[in-house]
């Protein structure tokens, strides 16, 4: 639920940022620039620059918690393998006696690992899903941090140009 929440949070991030370039003021004789106030996206900015870490640790937790599955099911492959070679050896060595403990050994050997592949497959599976899930947010909102930076340079730049114009139109106070 938290994983979901710290995800909320980003996309929040991300759909504040929109609608505050998206709400901005147009500049001057422009309708595709506007103006933002600085401060506010910067610090929309720091805040999802905050997030996005926590995105990425809970995915390497996802992946760390992946390994320590397979870790387990592998041991409790290798006991049940263990166990099964011990049973086997311990049974009396009488020939039809002996030939159904090693058959028997073989199938639970076999269970052990097709249910220890099964468990990897669906642990593959899902951790899979979830850093899909997060690397298609993280790369949303990498996008929309361009896209506003993008737009944000270009109304600074438009401004400084308008800005030089004025300047170079008025007539000097130095007293020319």
């Amino acid at each position: 639920m938290a994983s979901n929440n710290s995800h909320n949070d980003v996309l929040h991030l991300i759909d504040m940022l929109y609608e505050t370039v998206d709400e901005a003021k147009s500049a001057a004789f422009s309708s595709d620039k506007c103006i933002v106030s600085r401060n506010e996206v910067l610090d929309m900015l720091g805040e999802l620059r905050a997030q996005l870490p926590a995105e990425l640790k809970k995915a390497q937790e996802l992946i760390r918690a992946r390994d320590e599955y397979v870790e387990a099911a592998k041991r409790e492959a290798d006991n049940v393998r263990r166990k099964a070679d011990l049973d086997a050896k311990t049974i009396v060595s009488e020939s039809r006696i002996t030939q159904a403990a090693r058959e028997k050994g073989h199938e639970i050997v076999r269970r052990a690992e097709e249910r220890a592949h099964n468990m990897l497959q669906v642990t593959n599976e899902y951790t899979e899903d979830a850093l899909r899930r997060t690397e298609e947010a993280i790369q949303m909102a990498l996008q929309e941090m361009q896209e506003a930076r993008s737009r944000y340079r270009a109304a600074s730049n438009e401004r400084m140009q308008d800005a030089r114009r004025r300047m170079e139109e008025e007539p000097g106070e130095s007293g020319e």
